[in-house]
């Protein structure tokens, strides 16, 4: 698909609720949930376009697979398609954290505990599903594979934030020298461009919201927004950011049950901010969580709407391309990193569990079945196994 053609955003923002409803398993699975439903089946975008959106997302700040949702859904419906995007996959996760935050723990617990324990093993089906989709997509060459398993390697080492941007800039400098094309593909014009309003935007909240936030609200929000600015690794890394922002706001144990919460949704764990919000601002607890929700997306978004259609032409460069293999092909050891870290291990508690796991693989791969169904079935296996 051109990414001059525009659809109806509806369809964008149902297709996006719908996964914002089962997406569990963090940043990874929703890569794997993302290739599957808008490569795969409804075709909005080919493998290339797939892999060079995703390459751009890994490098800004803020949360990777939201801004990858919200990259797809303006490619397939202009900026409408973009926000619908981010409100279907974020919304689920943003009402529980919420009513988390009013409500008390109580709201995690029955039931759903069962049924986030069935999601969580399907996650583990998408993201090795994604792995070997994936890996055979990008990693045909010998140096694309050496990159993701040597990548592997090193997350699985250190899952510190230096060691996921140690990987990612070194496949960027070898895919440019190793994996790049002999011929450039041609882009166009209307792609090319700068959009130099978002960018502006974003550097001058970034510069100015600092020295003009004195009241309560404006500084719950310059505060989730400088974290939304500086965090790179996503969100396992938010937490201790926003415990430096926010030092001495809220007690250790709201910002750990917070933390262990948003692991346990589906969506993005950027949806911390919601509870963390409610709780910070008790008067008017919805104004303090949209306020700190709009904080901690708003600098990925701008950014990515400034440098979107400049990346779509750049990225056809020979030596860009081979910098985007590159990052494609560590992006793959990174999913392989994070299907064992967290995701094995925070869900495989049994050899009840990985039966699951093979069987979900087995229906994936040889059965075909649809995801949906999957979802219902882990769900319901979930509930009443858990």
């Amino acid at each position: 698909m051109s990414s001059s053609t525009r659809h109806s955003p509806w369809p964008v923002l149902w297709r996006f609720l719908l996964l914002g409803c089962v997406s569990f398993g963090g940043p990874a699975a929703h890569i794997g949930y993302f290739r599957r439903a808008f490569v795969e089946r409804l075709q909005w975008l080919d493998e290339r376009q797939f892999g060079d959106l995703l390459a751009l997302c890994q490098f800004l700040p803020g949360p990777a697979s939201s801004q990858l949702g919200f990259a797809i859904g303006r490619q397939r419906a202009g900026l409408a398609g973009a926000l619908c995007a981010f409100i279907g996959f974020s919304l689920p996760s943003l009402v529980l954290m919420y009513l988390l935050a009013v409500w008390g723990a109580d709201v995690m617990a029955g039931p759903l505990a069962g049924v986030a324990q069935g999601m969580k093993l399907l996650a583990v089906v998408v993201v090795a599903d994604a792995v070997w989709q994936m890996g055979r997509m990008y990693c045909r060459r010998r140096v694309a594979l050496l990159l993701a398993l040597l990548a592997t390697v090193v997350l699985l080492l250190s899952s510190r934030m230096w060691a996921q941007y140690l990987v990612l800039l070194s496949g960027a400098a070898v895919g440019g020298w190793l994996l790049c094309e002999r011929k450039e593909t041609a882009g166009t014009a209307a792609d090319g461009r700068w959009q130099w309003p978002p960018l502006v935007c974003f550097a001058a909240l970034f510069l100015l919201l600092p020295l003009v936030a004195d009241q309560p609200l404006s500084t719950l929000f310059n505060a989730f927004f400088q974290a939304g600015s500086l965090v790179f690794g996503g969100g396992h890394v938010v937490l201790p950011l926003l415990q430096q922002g926010l030092a001495g706001s809220l007690p250790a144990d709201d910002f750990l049950l917070g933390y262990a919460a948003a692991q346990a949704v589906p969506g993005p764990m950027f949806s911390l901010s919601a509870y963390l919000g409610a709780l910070l601002n008790p008067q008017l607890p919805l104004a303090g969580a949209l306020l700190a929700v709009a904080g901690i997306f708003l600098p990925g978004f701008l950014l990515l709407l400034g440098l979107q259609g400049r990346w779509a032409t750049l990225s056809r460069r020979r030596r860009v391309a081979g910098a985007v293999a590159g990052v494609n092909a560590v992006v793959v050891g990174l999913l392989l990193a994070a299907l064992y870290r967290p995701l094995w291990q925070s869900s495989i508690h049994s050899a009840v569990d990985v039966g699951l796991v093979l069987a979900g693989i087995a229906a994936l791969w040889f059965w075909r079945l649809p995801l949906l169904l999957l979802v219902a079935a882990f769900a319901l296996v979930g509930a009443l196994l858990y």
